[in-house]
């Protein structure tokens, strides 16, 4: 079985002044959650679509959704963890408690602030993590990668040949991602904040999967402005077509 597992935890402080969080705000007139939950609800190849948010933001959550998708029984929403990889935590415990999982169960891991996601993205992730066990979408990295281990001088300059940019979707044979997760220490944890990650340090391969410039993530205001040009440029292709 493949899952959608979206990331809604994040409290938008770095948007500034806003009363609620960065997830929930609008885009072009409808929730940013809801552009994003939509890429991956018009996907058949997903059993479910699983959203992990805030306790206190699961029923409006639900009211969205319910407002917004028609088939709203295939989403579930459910709360996160403290972390990010707690959070993916829950959503296999709850695949675990409610569904089926098995060696081949799949999640697809994806933040809800990014809502230009493209199918050809989430397909190859899909068939990445099928294939390999697991997958981080990523771009080359445009600009020089500057290293500094105290914060004030140039530590290294690594090859910018050979730097990517993280983006997600992140893909992972759930049950591989859980065995590495727990066998972490608890200082490990406190340090692996990026699910990838955790199977890199373990040594297990994680594939790349190429993403897109557009593919970006909304964390500032000034992000939200550009969202907003992209939304009206998506628009206006569709209505070309």
């Amino acid at each position: 079985m493949i899952y959608a597992v979206i990331l809604a935890g994040g409290s938008g402080e770095r948007m500034g002044n806003v009363d609620k969080p960065k997830q929930y705000l609008l885009l072009n007139g409808k929730p940013i959650i809801i552009h994003t939950i939509e890429k991956f609800y018009i996907n058949p190849r997903f059993e479910r679509i699983i959203v992990l948010c805030p306790k206190n933001w699961i029923i409006h959550t639900k009211n969205l959704i319910m407002k917004y998708l028609p088939d709203y029984d295939r989403v579930d929403v459910i709360e996160g963890g403290s972390t990010r990889n707690e959070t993916i935590m829950n959503a296999i415990n709850y695949i675990e408690d409610i569904y089926v999982l098995d060696e081949d169960t799949i999640i697809v891991t994806h933040d809800s602030v990014r809502p230009f996601v493209t199918y050809r993205i989430i397909e190859e992730n899909i068939d990445s993590a099928i294939k390999y066990g697991a997958c981080d979408t990523v771009i080359t990295a445009s600009d020089t990668i500057v290293e500094s281990a105290d914060g004030n001088v140039i530590s290294s300059i690594p090859d910018r040949k050979k730097m990517y940019q993280g983006q997600t979707p992140q893909s992972f044979k759930a049950m591989k991602l859980r065995k590495a997760f727990n066998s972490l220490t608890f200082e490990e944890k406190e340090v692996l904040t990026d699910a990838a990650k955790i199977l890199v340090t373990k040594g297990e391969s994680v594939h790349l999967v190429n993403g897109e410039v557009f593919n970006t993530k909304i964390t500032y205001s000034y992000d939200l402005e550009v969202a907003e040009a992209l939304i009206r440029r998506e628009n206006n292709a569709e209505r070309s077509i």
